[in-house]
């Protein structure tokens, strides 16, 4: 009987051992619930659950930028009233860098709460007054340090008198606006708009997709998201696959401004309110639609190494930004044309106005555009009265460079491959296989396998130098000739553009080695006079009137200080070119360009 006692007390003892190791060692887990009770003060309330934590300390950490939105942001400055409690007691807590908080836990269950201050409506931060709230995970959701891997849960408690939560999240069963994210990166790549908004949906490609639409405009339901359809299709078609069970577009309808931001599953778009009131306005739209949706693919997926996994809490520099932006630019214009939304004669003034645009500014010739990728960080998003002197858009320059790329190798294979094989091929390899981004070698031989060649000289000549390609060369592959209209004119620019919305005219750019430039004028002068008359127009309006090589006399004030500057005025060296398709094209071209422009 004793040894009976012996073994049972023994068995209780091994249970409570495995019970109290599995306590002192479960998984820890996260929950927010966001709140907003009084939204007109421009706050969300966040309250964070940490349970299961481990360790004397506990650090959480709000990043300092949005991904896909290449700037320091420092997000921590809009936070305001943290606290953190275990049970009811309120513990230590205290800031030990910029954008981290540190707690004496214990060990034990916490309790975060805090204030976010949120009224900058862009697409790349958080906003929410009277009439709805959106949110970017980056500038309002903390993560606790080593642990961005654990999965969490958001509960939404809308204002009282709003009905509608729309996130690329998924839905938790039988919990009312409560979602699941994966892990950290997911919940900081999922937006959210709250509100009364209203929903649009289609399916494509078998997937359901959602518009959420926020603020009063004249569009057309159907129309829009029968075309939005056709986009999406069009997409889809390059890479052959559709790798998500669910979209959604979060579109703010506003007075003004445009812009997107991808995202995992989900995209934010800025469009005015009458923008889809004009065949222009509408297809720019469309094209937004193309561009970001792209980007569920290249970026999101099909990425440069440097772009994930993300380092929260400092800059991620890449030289690959001209591929990731540039070319889901090129691809928007392409799959705008593929879809039917541009004809022929629109897609060639669309080609001429983007090379036209490039080579006309005059940071092209300063900056490459691989460094304008790495120097994003700092130039992009921060720009100056100089820049237009020093630096070029990745976005721009690198559309180019996808068109050019395009045309070399539906010239090496006669047609019978594009650059959209490349493309999915390096997601097959890089997103699909091996699960990680490419590196820099690494895309240009997924551009190789279709060549058939070395692409060393183009990669090191118009990539990482700043030469002038032989546009007709490339596009000779799809019977487009280019011709500059303005190559037998002598007009004479004064090269400075000058407002007036001050009510008096006044230099805001000068022009790297126009006549502004070598004549002396700076950014900021006020023009008071020109050839002893009062002036109090842009002056750009009256130098027609002159040819190359006559002086004109400006008076200006510089600081106060009133000034005689002769200016001599140089010829215009401006470009304006003009693409138009070969009157004779070969087999070869014909098929190039079918296989270019046309859908599949």
């Amino acid at each position: 009987m004793q040894k009976k006692i012996h073994s049972w007390a023994a068995g209780v003892l091994l249970l409570m051992a495995v019970a109290f190791s599995s306590a002192a060692f479960a998984a820890p887990k996260i929950s927010y619930r966001l709140s907003m009770p009084e939204p007109q003060t421009h706050y969300f309330e966040v309250e964070m659950r940490l349970e299961d934590f481990n360790g004397k300390n506990l650090d959480l950490t709000l990043p300092v930028w949005a991904p896909g939105s290449y700037l320091i942001r420092e997000f921590p400055k809009n936070v305001e009233a943290f606290e953190a409690f275990v049970g009811n007691t309120r513990v230590s807590s205290g800031k030990i860098d910029k954008n981290t908080w540190r707690i004496a836990t214990g060990g034990k269950d916490v309790t975060v709460k805090y204030k976010v201050y949120a009224f900058e409506l862009s697409v790349r931060t958080s906003f929410i007054d009277a009439s709805h709230g959106y949110l970017n995970g980056t500038s309002v959701f903390m993560y606790p340090e080593g642990h961005k891997d654990l999965p969490s849960t958001v509960t939404v408690v809308p204002f009282k008198s709003w009905s509608k939560v729309s996130t690329g999240l998924p839905a938790v069963a039988g919990q009312p606006f409560t979602y699941r994210a994966q892990n950290y990166d997911v919940l900081a790549d999922s937006p959210f708009e709250i509100g009364n908004h209203e929903i649009l949906s289609f399916e494509s490609n078998g997937v359901k997709h959602e518009v959420a639409m926020y603020g009063d405009a004249n569009y057309d339901a159907q129309r829009l998201t029968a075309d939005m359809k056709k986009v999406t299709e069009e997409a889809a078609k390059v890479f052959g696959e559709l790798p998500v069970n669910y979209y959604l577009f979060i579109v703010h309808n506003l007075q003004s401004g445009g812009g997107g931001l991808e995202h995992l599953n989900s995209t934010t778009l800025h469009a005015t309110r009458t923008t889809y009131g004009t065949e222009r306005g509408y297809e720019g739209f469309l094209n937004l639609v193309a561009h970001e949706y792209f980007h569920l693919w290249n970026v999101k997926r099909l990425r440069p190494i440097a772009l994930g996994p993300f380092d929260y809490n400092q800059e991620n520099y890449s030289r690959m930004l001209w591929v990731s932006e540039g070319f889901t630019s090129y691809y928007a214009d392409v799959l705008m044309k593929r879809a039917g939304f541009t004809s022929e004669r629109e897609h060639l003034d669309r080609i001429a106005s983007n090379i036209t645009s490039v080579e006309n500014t005059p940071g092209n010739k300063v900056v490459s555009a691989a460094q304008s990728s790495f120097d994003a960080w700092i130039k992009q998003y921060r720009p100056d009265e100089n820049s237009y002197n020093t630096h070029l858009s990745y976005y721009s320059k690198g559309a180019i460079l996808g068109m050019l790329l395009d045309m070399e190798v539906l010239k090496a294979t006669n047609g019978t491959k594009s650059l959209d094989d490349a493309m999915k091929s390096l997601y097959d390899e890089y997103y699909k296989k091996k699960k990680r981004g490419f590196t820099d070698k690494e895309f240009q031989q997924g551009i190789e396998k279709f060549t058939g060649h070395s692409m060393d000289d183009f990669f090191r000549r118009y990539v990482y130098d700043v030469e002038t390609p032989d546009y007709n060369a490339y596009l000779s592959a799809v019977g487009i000739t280019l011709t500059d209209v303005n190559k037998n004119t002598n007009e004479p620019l004064l090269g400075a553009a000058i407002s007036t919305a001050t009510g008096k005219p006044v230099v805001t750019i000068v022009t790297r080695n126009g006549s502004a430039w070598q004549s002396g004028l700076n950014v900021n002068d006020e023009i008071i006079g020109m050839n002893g008359y009062r002036v109090s127009d842009d002056i750009n309006k009256s130098i027609p009137a002159y040819a190359v090589g006559d002086v004109i006399e400006l008076v200006i004030n510089r600081s106060g200080q009133l000034m005689i500057l002769p200016v001599t005025l140089l010829k215009n060296q401006t470009l304006r070119y003009r693409a138009e398709m070969t009157p004779s094209p070969t087999d070869v071209q014909r098929k190039s360009y079918q296989r270019w422009a046309s859908a599949k």
